[in-house]
């Protein structure tokens, strides 16, 4: 079982920086790739950014050239920077992460698991 934690939240000014933690810690043979998502209110959760295990980046464009993914494979964890934030990047942020388990007859199980989420403010 695999358990995320993420932190960093808060209010912040519009044109402010907040910078978003997700730590993975379990039984974890290898984790393929991490993300961050976000829901705002009466909205549907919608993709921020993701990585992969060789670095490669994806983000929506809308936060293109603003938030930066980044991730510590030696600590499992993932980061999200996010920078000149607006009213409208208010919205629950939600990490995800795909990670492979090694079960006792030496096979490989691939599963997905979300972080608890954590609010992002932005005011105007």
């Amino acid at each position: 079982q695999v358990h995320l934690v993420e932190s960093g939240g808060g209010l912040v000014q519009a044109g402010g920086s907040l910078r978003l933690s997700c730590a993975a810690s379990g039984s974890i043979f290898r984790i393929n790739v991490m993300g961050w998502y976000r829901q705002a209110p009466g909205k549907q959760r919608e993709l921020v950014a993701t990585i992969t295990s060789g670095n490669t980046t994806n983000y929506a464009d809308s936060v293109k050239g603003r938030f930066t993914i980044s991730r510590d494979n030696a600590k499992n964890t993932v980061y999200l920077q996010m920078n000149s934030l607006k009213p409208e990047d208010t919205a629950v942020y939600y990490c995800n992460v795909d990670y492979a388990v090694l079960l006792s007859d030496a096979t490989v199980n691939i599963l997905n698991t979300w972080g608890q989420g954590t609010l992002v403010t932005v005011s105007s």
